[in-house]
């Protein structure tokens, strides 16, 4: 009987997907691009908390998104709709995560020259889209209030990976066992140096400082 062949890893499996990533990148950056990766469970709040965050910025900023999702395009349209913004829907046709030759196809459809920044909402999901290098200069989080303070504990590598991390639904405090200083010390203990700002995207507290926080990200980025 022929003998199990052994086969001697020699770069990371993840190696190509990294070196596209790079690539991307590096060409934004020339293009004067800034993009950012945007990550949650499903229902955490992202495109209401994006919504929110690009009618505040779009005063100052040529904006566009990119939605991914399984399927359909309500995101999408909701963003288009509610911002006016360039807006397309990203379907993943099963996929729970986006690489970066799928976010170089959307920068393309989306025309993404003369744009100052591109939020890509990553599907809904604590783990895969954490494992994939999308090329974007920052990656960010958002976690709701109802999912519990203690995810950081449970899902360490999206929390490690993030240079933000938005808690949202800070209105429903009144209504959940979630300890905020808890939930700040777990991510830091994760990241200790991930920014964390609590917001309520429905009632707009700390968007005001969430804002400032990305005008500043894009006054420094030719510094990224």
């Amino acid at each position: 009987m022929e003998k199990v062949k052994t086969i001697l890893l020699n770069k990371g499996v993840y190696s190509d997907n990294d070196a596209e990533a790079e690539k991307l990148r590096r060409e934004l950056k020339k293009d004067g691009v800034f993009l950012i990766n945007v990550m949650s469970s499903p229902g955490a709040g992202k495109t209401t908390t994006l919504i929110s965050l690009i009618n505040r910025l779009k005063t100052r900023l040529n904006v566009g998104v990119m939605e991914a999702d399984i399927d359909y395009d309500i995101d999408a349209v909701r963003v288009a709709e509610k911002t006016g913004c360039k807006s397309v829907q990203l379907h993943t046709g099963g996929m729970c995560h986006l690489d970066a030759s799928m976010t170089r196809q959307g920068l393309e459809e989306l025309g993404y020259k003369g744009l100052d920044i591109v939020f890509l909402e990553n599907v809904g999901n604590l783990v895969c889209p954490a494992e994939f290098d999308t090329g974007a200069h920052l990656d960010i989080m958002i976690l709701s209030v109802p999912e519990g303070d203690d995810k950081p504990l449970k899902y360490p590598l999206v929390f490690r990976k993030c240079g933000l991390v938005i808690i949202n639904k800070t209105d429903a405090l009144p209504y959940f066992d979630f300890d905020m200083e808890k939930c700040r010390r777990n991510i830091l203990d994760r990241n200790p140096q991930a920014e964390v700002i609590p917001v309520s995207a429905k009632r707009g507290d700390g968007m005001a400082e969430l804002e400032q926080f990305f005008i500043n990200k894009i006054n420094g980025k030719e510094k990224t």
